[in-house]
Parts: structure tokens; C-alpha cells; sequence
């Protein structure tokens, strides 16, 4: 395979530009060459194959920004392989003279653009520049659009006292671009605090990106948050642009920043203070236009005392601090938070449930150690149990805390979080011992049939009775 780069760091140049990747695919090996070498002087980072072989052995490892793609290879017919490299790469076929007719068929297929040849190369030009803005267009529309579904389901519900305090320091310090730092308890709707100072922020129009300090090993992370250079460690078979560029002149978002290592803690450091960042095993400086805001559920402060922390990163992040309320705080909202999570359930989405007093009550009353997160486990189990019925009881609320208890109706109790299925056999025994063991009433109660319940006691392994009906 032929290969030219232009510029060895990849994608950015020293003025911080960024340098879009090409593939010429193209078995003519002269025009191959030409179209190859004018692409580099003009900016662009080359890659070339001679045959579909080729080029699929370098997509394998690799995504460039663009391809351009001859009709007729040795080994394949680059109108058959459109349809594979369209839906992620913009495409751009390279037609033998005259043959309009394939020229359509490759725009009837999903190709960018086509170019009859012998080509102009002024002509190729404008139409790769129109391609890749036409395609960065395209993704920036699509990451708004996930950002404003993302945004519009996940987005903060309540009235309280407390929620409202919370909401006035957003909409204070949004507008600003200092970091920011949210603190609360596990499931408290951190991120959902974030995401609100995000929308109502300068930065809006551009990405959101959340990062779980908790999930990643210290290599992974360094390698998700800044990236890596091709051959940087073992398994880098190709360049990885990391999540600080992916929010480029967006928001950054670190949920629980108490976790990650005095290692990452100092190199977060560097890039709050400077602005910039280099990518795992590259050389090169590159620049972080983010605004970054952190959460966590301990207390930064007196980690910093007991240098557990850096005490420089926590001055850093903390230059504003907001607190996310725990639920027991908002008691309140949660006849809206069901409601929420109601309409956004695609069961509950389909008919009309309605929420029993009673169980709006015993919600109320329970402590809520998880908090919304908590909550929405609850009503998401509640609905699974509620099968065909309409109407959300105490009877279909579960809780994880033993401690919680109902002034009616049934509860389940577990220690830990359950499964669907130890749920299922838990209320399949408790509406059994309810109904005395009379299968028709509990069947009925349940909402299937006979021979239903019978097959779920059997699924289950549950005592079986001699139960006239």
C-alpha cells in the first residue's frame, strides 16, 4: 500500500488547524500518484491503495474523513462497495469517461459526489472541500440533535424550594465560563445539573461530553481523555482523537473527579491551567478550548486536607460550587418526577396510567438512600409488575431498602438491588399467599391467564399446591 502524511502529528497542524484525512483508492498507478501528491501539497493527509484488497486491509485499523473511490478496481467494482463505506465515510467515485450512467447509479447509491474522468483538478478541489463541509455539517446536526433528545428526556423536573435554589445558581454562573462543581449525593441528578448549565451557557450550540471518572483504569482513562498517537502503547493500531477534543469549545463534563489517580489529577491540572493537552504518546502540543465542570458525591475539600487530592485541581474546579439536593430535600417533586418517568416509559407512552394515591404516599414517605436515580428503578419495576393493569399501586412498588414499609397493600423487601426474575418470583408468591393459593383469583389478580400462572410457578420451582378453584 502506498502511504503519504503530510504532517506526522495527524489531524492538527502547528497553527491548530485541522488536517482531514483522505483515501484515494485507484489501481491507475500514475494518476494514483498525482492525485496523491497534489492532495498533500494542499493540505490534506494522504493514504492511497491500488486495489479494494488494499484499501480494506486500511480501513480495517482506520476512518479517514474522506475517500475517493475508482469505478473499476482489479478486484472489485467500486460501485459494489459503496454501499459499505457510505453510511460512515463521504465517498467520492472517480467515473471512466462517458460513463454517466454509473455516475448516477453512484449518486442513486449514497456517493458524495462523482467526477467524470480525466479529471480537472481544480474541479476535485472545490468539490472535496464542499464534501467535508457538507459532512461536518451533517455531524454537527447530528450531535445537536442527540444532545437536545438526550437534553429533553434527561432534563431536571420539581418545584421545590430546594430544586429552585439549585436552578438560581445555574442560571448565575452558566452565562460565565468558569469551572464549575457539583456536588450531592449518589443518583441526586449531578449530571442533569450539568447538562442544565451547559444548555443555558454560550456553549450550547456545541458538544456535551460526560466522562465516568469511576469506569476507567488509568491507562484507559488517560487514553479516553486525551487520546493516543498510532503505536503510542500496544493494541494503538491508529490514531484516537480523545473526549477533551470531542468537546472542543463545548462542556466537559467529569463526573466523580474524587476518583481519579494523582497521575490523571496533574495532568488535568496542566490542561485547566493551560489550555492544552498532548495525546498519549505524541509530542505535540494541542489546544482545550472546554469549559469544564466536575461533579462529586465526597467531600474534595477535606480529601485536599488529607492530601488525597490536589489541593490546586480542587481550588481549580471549585471556583463555583453547586449543590445538587438529595430527594429526601425535595419531597415535592416526586408526583412530578413519576410523572416524568411515566411519559417517558415506552409502555406507559402506549396507555394511560394513572398513579394511586396510596402509592404517591408511600413514595413520599420512603427515605430514598438512592435518590431520583432510585426512583426511577422503582416506577420502571413497578411498571413491569403492573403487566396489563392501568393503574400504579402500592402493590407494584418495590424498594430496596428493607426498612421501607407500606401502610397497605404488599411490599417486597431486598438487600440488594434484585434482578427482574427474583422480583418475579417474589410477587408471584406473595399475590399467591394473598389469594390463599387459589389460582384463579391470583391469576386474575395478575391480570393472565390460568395456564400462564401455571407455567410461572413452574418456571419458578414454587411449592405446588392442590388449589381447587
Amino acid at each position: 500500500m502506498l502511504s503519504t502524511q503530510h504532517h506526522e502529528e495527524g489531524y492538527t497542524d502547528t497553527n491548530n488547524r485541522t488536517v482531514r484525512n483522505v483515501l484515494v483508492i485507484e489501481d491507475d498507478k500514475i494518476f494514483n500518484r498525482l492525485l496523491v501528491d497534489h492532495l498533500t501539497k494542499t493540505d490534506y493527509l494522504v493514504n492511497s491503495a491500488t486495489s479494494w484488497q488494499e484499501a480494506e486491509i486500511f480501513l480495517n485499523d482506520n476512518e479517514p474523513d474522506l475517500i475517493l473511490l475508482d469505478g473499476q478496481l482489479p478486484d472489485a467494482n467500486g460501485l459494489d462497495k459503496l454501499p459499505k463505506l457510505v453510511p460512515q465515510i463521504p465517498t467520492i467515485m472517480l467515473t471512466a469517461y462517458g460513463s454517466v450512467q454509473n455516475a448516477v447509479s453512484a449518486m442513486q447509491l449514497g456517493a458524495a459526489d462523482y467526477l467524470i474522468k480525466p479529471i480537472n483538478i481544480q474541479e476535485l478541489e472545490i468539490v472535496i472541500k464542499r464534501v467535508l463541509e457538507n459532512a461536518a455539517i451533517r455531524q454537527e446536526l447530528q450531535v445537536r440533535k442527540n444532545i437536545e433528545d438526550r437534553l429533553s428526556e434527561n432534563r431536571m423536573v420539581g418545584k421545590s424550594k430546594a430544586l429552585q435554589h439549585t436552578q438560581k445558581h445555574i442560571n448565575a454562573v452558566a452565562p460565565s465560563d468558569i469551572n464549575v462543581l457539583i456536588q450531592g449525593e449518589s443518583g441526586a441528578g449531578k449530571e442533569l445539573v450539568a447538562q442544565a448549565i451547559h444548555k443555558a451557557s454560550p456553549r450550547a450550540e456545541r458538544t456535551f461530553v460526560a466522562v465516568d471518572c469511576c469506569t476507567l483504569t488509568e491507562d484507559l482513562f488517560e487514553s479516553e481523555l486525551f487520546g493516543h498517537e498510532k503505536g503510542a502503547f500496544t493494541g494503538a493500531f491508529s490514531q484516537k482523537k480523545g473526549l477533551i477534543e470531542g468537546a472542543k469549545e463545548g462542556t466537559l463534563f467529569l463526573d466523580e473527579i474524587g476518583e481519579i489517580t494523582p497521575s490523571i489529577q496533574a495532568k488535568l491540572l496542566r490542561v485547566i491551567e493551560t489550555g492544552r493537552f498532548r495525546r498519549v504518546g505524541g509530542t505535540k502540543d494541542l489546544r482545550a478550548n472546554v469549559r469544564v465542570v466536575a461533579a462529586t458525591n465526597r467531600n474534595l475539600a477535606e480529601m485536599s486536607e488529607e492530601k488525597k487530592f490536589r489541593a490546586d485541581l480542587f481550588y481549580r474546579l471549585s471556583a463555583f460550587i453547586i449543590e445538587a439536593p438529595p430527594l429526601r430535600d425535595r419531597v415535592e417533586d416526586i408526583p412530578l418526577l413519576v410523572e416524568h418517568f411515566l411519559q417517558n416509559h415506552s409502555f406507559s407512552r402506549r396507555i394511560n396510567v394513572t398513579v394511586d394515591k396510596s402509592a404517591l404516599h408511600n413514595l413520599a414517605r420512603y427515605h430514598w438512600p438512592g435518590n431520583v436515580r432510585e426512583l426511577k428503578n422503582v416506577i420502571e419495576r413497578a411498571i413491569i409488575l403492573m403487566g396489563n393493569e392501568r393503574k400504579l399501586t402500592t402493590e407494584h412498588l418495590v424498594f430496596n431498602c428493607p426498612t421501607a414499609k407500606a401502610d397497605t397493600g404488599l411490599m417486597l423487601q431486598f438487600k440488594d438491588e434484585p434482578t427482574l426474575e427474583e422480583i418475579e418470583e417474589k410477587y408471584l408468591n406473595m399475590m399467591l399467599e394473598k389469594y390463599s393459593e387459589h389460582r384463579g383469583k391470583t391469576a386474575q389478580a395478575l391480570g393472565i391467564s390460568e395456564r400462564t400462572l401455571y407455567r410461572l410457578v413452574k418456571k419458578h420451582a414454587i411449592s405446588d399446591q392442590d388449589n381447587a378453584n
